[in-house]
């Protein structure tokens, strides 16, 4: 705790950095999440299939994926941001689909008949209504997410897991409880601006069904 109250400049950067890695995987992470949900949320074997591809690759080793991805792509971010996407995928996808199977038929009903194409019903009626569990699925993979990226300290990636891996070379503890402290506080932070958003959809949804 004395290392963290000492240099709380250094570790406010070293949170940043890793706020900043999270977030770039897990954008790139919902690039991919959303249009393969919404590709098989309707066809059931397809959702079990790919579903299941995602929960094998989600029960890899961390550090068994990390270090193939290493021999890969060589060190710094890129083989932690290339893991993180891939284990937030399982949880995206699944959220993506739970979202659109969740949508109101008599709501996509009426837009066919009003006569919106699939991608008009999609970003008008299906994404809207299937916002808040989308962002409950984002919410669940970012705290893991910030939890995981502290292993990019073994590989060179910076951020707050460089401390801790600092901490663990050189055997200094003060260093390893700040840098942990800073991630945990760092996984709640955005848990709860997360979990306020999810909140904000849900009551935007209820007021437009009272509409």
């Amino acid at each position: 705790m004395s290392y963290l109250l000492a240099h709380t400049a250094h570790v406010a950067i070293l949170a940043a950095a890793h706020l900043a890695l999270v977030a770039a995987a897990l954008g790139t992470a919902l690039l991919i999440a959303l249009p393969l949900g919404l590709a098989i949320a309707r066809d059931e074997r397809a959702s079990r299939l790919v579903l299941g591809g995602l929960g094998a690759l989600a029960t890899i080793p961390s550090l068994a994926l990390l270090a193939l991805l290493v021999e890969i792509v060589g060190l710094g971010p890129a083989p932690i941001f290339v893991a993180l996407v891939i284990y937030a995928q399982f949880v995206l996808v699944r959220n993506v689909v739970a979202g659109v199977r969740a949508v109101d038929p008599a709501q996509r009903d009426a837009a066919i008949g009003m006569g919106m194409s699939a991608l008009q019903r999609i970003g008008r009626v299906e994404l809207p209504q299937a916002l808040p569990v989308i962002v409950g699925g984002v919410r669940i993979a970012a705290v893991a997410m910030i939890a995981l990226a502290t292993l990019g300290g073994y590989v060179g990636a910076g951020g707050l897991g460089s401390l801790i891996f600092i901490g663990f070379t050189l055997h200094h503890t003060d260093e390893i409880v700040a840098g942990s402290i800073a991630a945990c506080s760092l996984a709640i932070a955005v848990d709860i601006g997360l979990r306020l958003f999810e909140r904000l959809t849900r009551s935007y949804q209820q007021v437009q069904r009272e509409a």
